[in-house]
């Protein structure tokens, strides 16, 4: 789902909601999750927005209530064709053609979109400087809103980023952690003893602790050897 340009569109985020609800129910579809852009530009690849890359992930088929809210990019679309799985709840039994054929109206659609708010933000902007003071008033809530939306998409940013890091960091010792456990660590405390033994440090440069441990291995999906029942008696 995307807020980009609902006012355009007439479609917001309960109108889509309802309409994937529809199409679940009449095809047998199961919605597991959904997924929610806030702010990101149409002109954006879906696979390159936080949550369009989430929904793509792991072969998922992905349902979007109307084309253009996956994107008003022909490429796009088509890209997405051969490499994605996605469903449109509005169209649920369109052929490849069909798709085609409304990626290029949405495509057009949003250039006729892109060209009319620049000239009406060319026409309050000169009337701004002609000493509007509501057009002036609309020019700064435009800026502020734009300002909120960019602090947003950089917040998001720095999330994923540290989350790669945080992956990749628990990547470089995920080998040794096998060791410790495959060498009879059986406890947090005794696997932060061995990476501590051979000097391992932590990310940020110090000693491992047996909370450390515990995060880096629920990261990796590692678990510590369970121990062995003891003989039986018959």
């Amino acid at each position: 789902m995307s807020r980009d340009h609902q006012r355009e569109s007439g479609l917001g985020l309960d109108a889509q909601r309802e309409y994937i609800k529809v199409a679940a129910q009449q095809h047998g579809w199961q919605v597991v999750t959904e997924f929610e852009d806030v702010g990101v530009s149409g002109s954006i690849h879906p696979l390159q927005r936080p949550a369009g890359a989430s929904a793509f992930a792991n072969g998922r088929t992905v349902v979007v209530a109307k084309l253009d809210r996956l994107s008003r990019d022909v490429e796009h679309i088509a890209g997405l064709m051969k490499r994605g799985n996605f469903k449109v709840a509005t169209m649920p039994n369109a052929s490849t053609v069909e798709l085609h054929i409304h990626a290029m109206l949405a495509e057009q659609e949003r250039t006729i979109i892109s060209e009319r708010t620049k000239a009406a933000l060319k026409s309050l902007e000169a009337r701004a400087a002609a000493g509007d003071t509501e057009a002036l008033e609309k020019i700064n809530n435009r800026s502020q809103a734009l300002a909120k939306v960019r602090s947003m998409l950089n917040r998001t940013k720095g999330h994923d980023t540290q989350r790669q890091q945080a992956d990749e960091r628990a990547a470089s010792v995920k080998d040794t952690i096998r060791l410790c456990i495959h060498d009879g660590a059986s406890s947090l405390q005794a696997v932060a003893d061995c990476l501590v033994a051979r000097k391992i440090p932590t990310a940020r440069g110090g000693q491992w602790s047996p909370t450390a441990v515990m995060r880096v291995m629920q990261r990796l999906g590692l678990e510590l050897a369970k121990a062995a029942s003891g003989p039986t008696s018959l």
